[in-house]
């Protein structure tokens, strides 16, 4: 079935249709690697992982890139306070971050550029820019001339001459015009620089993703992802500065932009100081009720994040991971898991996670009732595509069994099953309220008793 996504740049849903059918290409941005990332730096990567999930079902060959920025004055400052070696800084975050989005089921992207390792391509192409007429170099940087682009502002909509007049910067005497924005700036002796021809220094944030983009995508790439909070002035920066050294080609064919998450109903930022960081929530919750939170609104819309949600949905995934325990010795049939289309039509509808969710919950609903291998394979198939139900039932429900004594639990649990067949049910009851007081919780069925951990 044809897949449909919402371009931000045309302000509508487009039959997805890649320049190259054999090599669809796809670029996110990703993090600066200064500190741990929060849960809503998290929101676009596991979003996104689903689109490339969902684009290699479809097409022979996705190539996926997310970027590393480990250069940035955030980075120098960092590096600074604590004495060392950006290189120090950067490599230790950036591992922390592959570590966190691993957590949350995140596949690694299939290219994972740098930008300390591509200043030859950065360098080369501001030098173009400036050999074509659309930059210029001043007191030792290098700006772009968003004067010299007419299409400046068409993706976020703002008339150039309203962005370069009401540009929310103070205004380098070096600039022409207050929009122009830096491709090269000086760095002093203390600062972490390169040679270039205009000095020893080291590049602005957008030039780095135009040249990381080109260099491992091409000058035209099917799909550029990321946060609303980078349409205004990143995305914009990079579409001109990528068409203008490109000779006029279109950079990105679709753009795809995902909402903030909110918490309390404000905006999560580090500024606002009401971050939760992924690193930290990832040993106090499921992963996987992380992501499956994520994905619970619809990608281009706010999603509010709370303790309350989370709650929930751990409890949806007890409801479904509880139906694959119950069919644990159902065996699935040979071949590959299926993926129900009804899940597929909805992320094919411009990545309708929600509804492709609600169809998991109707899936999950059709195997409690059948207990056929069929209706198991189909809820794991669509698990499967939405990056869900990846773990043994039997694991999901002792998660933070290591904090108990296991040998120690079973063993209660049969002297309890022996106090009720003694029919000593006083005795069974205290065993049960003795087993909750270690945060175990016991379930009875037609085939024994299980137990797992309860959350406190």
């Amino acid at each position: 079935m044809p897949i449909s996504l919402y371009n931000s740049l045309t302000r509508r849903t487009e039959p997805f249709a890649p320049l190259d059918p054999e090599r669809v290409t796809m670029y996110l941005c990703g993090p600066t690697v200064y500190n741990y990332v929060h849960i809503g730096n998290a929101r676009g990567p596991v979003v996104f992982d689903v689109l490339v999930r969902l684009l290699r079902r479809h097409y022979p060959r996705v190539l996926y890139a997310r970027n590393i920025t480990d250069v940035d004055d955030k980075i120098n400052a960092a590096a600074q306070q604590q004495g060392v070696p950006i290189g120090a800084i950067t490599g230790r975050f950036a591992q922390a971050y592959r570590e966190d989005m691993a957590g949350l089921g995140v596949a690694p992207p299939d290219v994972e550029p740098c930008a300390t390792t591509h200043i030859g391509p950065i360098i080369a192409m501001i030098e173009n820019l400036l050999d074509n007429g659309y930059a210029y170099a001043a007191e030792g940087h290098v700006l772009f001339d968003v004067g010299s682009f007419p299409a400046y502002g068409e993706l976020s909509g703002r008339d150039p001459e309203e962005l370069i007049a009401g540009a929310r910067v103070e205004v380098a005497p070096y600039k022409r015009n207050a929009g122009d924005f830096v491709l090269w700036k000086p760095s002093t002796p203390e600062l972490p620089g390169w040679d270039s021809p205009w000095g020893r220094g080291r590049p602005g944030w957008h030039i780095e993703c135009s040249a990381m983009s080109a260099a491992h995508l091409g000058d035209t790439i099917d799909i550029h992802a990321g946060g609303v909070d980078l349409l205004f002035p990143h995305h914009e920066n990079e579409i001109a500065q990528s068409t203008c050294a490109h000779g006029g080609k279109v950079f990105a064919r679709w753009w795809m932009h995902n909402g903030m998450l909110t918490f309390g109903g404000r905006k999560m930022s580090k500024s606002l100081g009401n971050v939760l960081l992924v690193h930290e929530l990832l040993q106090l919750h499921p992963p996987e009720a992380l992501r499956l939170r994520l994905l619970s609104g619809h990608y281009r819309q706010p999603l509010d994040w709370s303790e309350a949600a989370i709650a929930q949905a751990t409890g949806t995934l007890d409801g479904w991971y509880r139906v694959l325990r119950d069919l644990a010795s159902v065996e699935l049939p040979p071949g590959e898991l299926p993926v129900p289309e009804r899940i597929e039509a909805a992320l094919c509808d411009d990545l309708n996670t929600p509804q492709a969710l609600a169809e998991l919950s109707v899936l999950a609903d059709a195997a409690r009732q059948s207990g056929s291998a069929e209706a198991k394979a189909a809820l794991l198939g669509g698990g499967a595509l939405l990056g869900l139900l990846q773990q043994d039932a039997e694991t999901w429900f002792r998660r933070g069994e290591s904090t108990v004594d296991a040998t120690h639990i079973e063993d209660l649990l049969q002297q309890r099953q022996a106090a009720r067949a003694a029919r000593d049910f006083a005795r069974a009851d205290a065993i049960r309220d003795e087993l909750a007081a270690m945060n175990v919780a016991i379930e009875d069925s037609a085939q024994g008793t299980r137990w797992s951990i309860a959350k406190p």
